[in-house]
């Protein structure tokens, strides 16, 4: 079992406050607020780095699935849009669309078929209690 660690503080109310986020590694290291999130302030957000987080572990994923499809060669370009929605009283991530580009020495359908498993069994999409789509392109 591994576990790994991220860390954030926070100080002073929701919107006029400020965050600090990073991970255990010292490879995140950012600032984080409320204009970030909803105003496209620079800066980053919780949304976007579960979208980074996704796209990494979604690509790691169909790496193997295409290995064990005796895909070879392989080149993948992933990107993952998390959407955040006003639900009730709060906000829901309700959404993560992943958009993946592949390209190997393999069969078209071969491709497709391990892009979904990766989809589904990634353990980031595991995490998620949102609907996750893709739109995959081959070649």
């Amino acid at each position: 079992m591994f576990t790994r660690t991220g860390s954030a503080r926070w100080q002073g109310g929701i919107k006029d406050g400020t965050g600090h986020v990073s991970t255990e590694s010292g490879v995140l290291d950012a600032r984080y607020g409320f204009s970030n999130r909803f105003e496209n302030e620079k800066g980053t957000n919780p949304e976007e780095l579960i979208g980074a987080a996704h796209a990494a572990c979604f690509s790691m994923a169909l790496s193997k699935e295409l290995e064990e499809a005796g895909v070879s060669g392989g080149s993948i370009e992933t990107s993952s849009a998390v959407t955040i929605e006003q639900k009730g009283g709060g906000f829901t991530i309700t959404k993560a669309h992943l958009t993946t580009r592949v390209s190997g020495q393999g069969d078209d359908d071969a491709i497709r078929q391990a892009a979904e498993r990766a989809k589904t069994g990634c353990p980031v999409s595991k995490l998620l209690n949102a609907e996750v789509t893709m739109d995959l392109t081959v070649g």
